[in-house]
């Protein structure tokens, strides 16, 4: 049986008595108010049970740790990060009643601040709370909270320089510390003790001997919002951390600044010039809470995931100035992009040879009205490169990029041209099939199509672990056919195939141009003041080309919308099917009535009367009649 003595605070001394004593029954040997807690004469056997707020319990535990007295925690109305920190019950009758029936102490370690106990966390500048929002375990107080710190991402930011410095596996520091640059830093006592560290952190435990500190340092206010955006509907108990955060699990560290560092410990603000935590191990007795996890097998192994602290010259561009709105490449990311894309808009002899084979084989496919063969000069297209190249001249208004890139796809639309006609001229074919027909009515939908192109040749471009061919695919997929189909009109004479699909073709170019260029500008290739100028032009000639993409788009929708209303429809005389659109302006169909008897002159002039209720229009039909057997 415990010897329990209890030291609560003075403050509330009517309520201990009343609400707090009876529950120990007789196995409480005294009660003694904090105001008299250093002229009493404690003994080793005795068992402390503090009702103490946390400003209080950080002045008592030096007092504990030193004689090293077994201890357990009450829910003090101000104990709000000990009792996290300790997993002691929200409620008192069962924060004693674990009191009472634990037999077995705990050895925990305690984290120290400059000397100063921190039960829960300490908290540097802007730290994981404008992320996750909240730490309540109520899911839709959680998620609206989540919403408020959402709109506090728009908040102008900046980074600020530290010193870090750690132990090591050795056990010693790395003497050299490792300057960066961060939006804040977030220490958390015991991985196992929190909210928000549970959700976050694995292989941590409250006897470990390590502490984790987590260190964010977003390159742009994009790339937190973007984080924010998944974390506002993420309301599952799992977490993941920040893509922009470094975090440094050991039992020592220093952080320093040249300026003071506010900081808050415990929710108290402190500042201070350089700050020392320091895991002092297993110097603490106490009675788990009954929320604080014990059984796992610990792992003390270190940790140093530091490859997201900026160092170098993207240290010094992020600091001295609010955050971006984009994120800004580094010289070695500018200079590896911008050698492989002047490269790429180059006119080679390889390039057009390219060229050559893939019209031709797009060209023999489009006669033979096979799309396998049309992918296969998809894949094969060289274009993707001229058209990524000429998105980042326009970006940066590089003149010479520009006409490069400009001169390498003129050159393989001329070659394209050319063999395109050439075939057409010898090849005896001269009907329309689906897949041409298919690239003479461009719409607003293929413009959606080449701004994704864009997106992906831009992208991939930018990213050194993405394999190129993949956006050559989606790109190609949007040009190679309408130049092929462009060709085989001016071989035919027919300008209406010529220019539809020339149509698509300049909708395509001008879609992944623009799309292309704002890729590059998200990623950080370029500063907005330099883009503007070029981003306006580009955006010009898309708005000039989608004037008549949204005719054709309303077209489209009012053939389908047609098509809706007449298929399957039941008639006196029979059901409609195969709806064709022949002509829209004035309207003309092609449609087949399946009926159950033939059918005479007068029958057929009623259908085309209840067509045309039906349409609110008068309509030519090519009408057809199936019976049924």
């Amino acid at each position: 049986m415990k010897r329990i003595i209890l030291i609560y605070d003075d403050q509330l001394e009517n309520e201990v008595r009343e609400g707090v004593i009876p529950l120990f029954g007789s196995q409480l040997k005294s009660g003694i108010a904090y105001k008299n807690f250093k002229s009493f004469g404690f003994s080793e056997e005795d068992f402390l049970v503090c009702y103490l707020s946390d400003d209080q319990l950080k002045e008592f535990l030096p007092f504990v740790t030193e004689s090293h007295y077994k201890i357990g925690f009450l829910p003090h109305p101000k104990m709000k990060h000990a009792r996290q920190g300790f997993g002691i019950s929200e409620k008192l009758e069962e924060a004693v009643d674990n009191i009472l029936k634990t037999e077995e102490v705990l050895d925990v370690d305690v984290l120290y601040a400059n000397g100063i106990p921190v039960f829960n966390t300490l908290v540097i500048g802007n730290t994981l709370s404008l992320m996750y929002g909240s730490l309540t375990e109520n899911t839709f107080k959680r998620f609206f909270e989540k919403i408020g710190n959402f709109f506090k991402m728009f908040k102008r930011v900046r980074l600020h320089r530290y010193f870090l410095d750690w132990s090591n596996e050795k056990g010693e520091l790395r003497g050299k510390p490792l300057e960066t640059a961060a939006l804040g830093i977030l220490t958390v006592q015991h991985g196992k003790s929190t909210l928000l560290s549970r959700r976050i952190l694995e292989d941590s435990f409250v006897n470990d001997g390590l502490m984790h500190n987590l260190v964010l340092s977003p390159r742009s206010v994009g790339e937190m919002i973007q984080f924010s955006v998944i974390g506002l509907f993420q309301i599952s108990k799992s977490e993941s951390m920040p893509p922009f955060a470094s975090l440094i699990k050991t039992d020592r560290m220093l952080i320093s600044s040249p300026e003071p560092i506010n900081f808050s410990l415990d929710d108290t603000l402190m500042s201070a010039k350089e700050i020392e935590l320091m895991v002092v191990p297993k110097v603490l007795s106490i009675v788990p809470g009954i929320h604080l996890k014990t059984d796992e097998l610990v792992n003390s192994a270190k940790v140093f995931k530091t490859k997201s602290l900026p160092q170098g010259e993207l240290r010094e561009g992020l600091l001295g100035r609010y955050l971006p709105l984009t994120n800004h490449a580094t010289t070695e990311e500018f200079k590896w992009l911008f050698s492989i894309l002047r490269e790429n808009s180059k006119t080679t002899s390889s390039f057009l040879v390219l060229m050559a084979l893939s019209t031709l084989i797009a060209t023999f496919g489009l006669f033979g009205n096979s799309s396998p063969v049309i992918i296969g000069a998809m894949i094969l297209a060289p274009l993707m490169s001229p058209i990524v190249s000429l998105s980042m001249g326009v970006l940066r208004q590089d003149e010479q990029l520009i006409k490069d890139s400009l001169k390498a796809i003129g050159f393989g639309m001329l070659i394209g041209y050319v063999f395109a006609v050439l075939i057409t001229w010898l090849t005896p074919l001269n009907s329309m099939n689906s897949e041409i027909v298919a690239r003479i009515r461009p719409n607003l939908l293929d413009l959606g199509v080449a701004a994704g192109s864009g997106i992906a040749g831009a992208y991939a471009h930018a990213k050194k672990e993405i394999a190129k061919t993949l956006a050559g695919v989606a790109i190609a997929v949007a040009l190679v056919p309408p130049l092929a189909v462009s060709g085989i009109g001016l071989g035919w004479g027919e300008w209406s195939v010529f220019w539809g699909a020339l149509l698509l073709l300049g909708t395509n170019l001008a879609g992944m141009v623009l799309a292309g260029a704002v890729t590059f500008l998200f990623l950080g290739f370029s500063p907005f003041r330099l883009a503007r100028k070029g981003l306006f032009i580009s955006l010009m000639f898309v708005a000039m080309i989608s004037a008549p993409l949204a005719f054709g788009f309303s077209k489209m929708v009012k053939e389908n919308r047609i098509i809706q209303n007449l298929s399957g429809k039941e008639l006196t005389q029979g059901v409609l099917r195969d709806i064709r659109i022949i002509q829209l302006n004035p309207l003309r169909l092609s449609l087949t009535l399946v009926s159950e008897k033939p059918l005479d002159q007068d029958e057929l002039q009623k259908i085309k009367m209840q067509i045309n209720q039906l349409l609110g229009e008068d309509v030519g039909l090519e009408l057809s009649v199936g019976l049924k057997l």
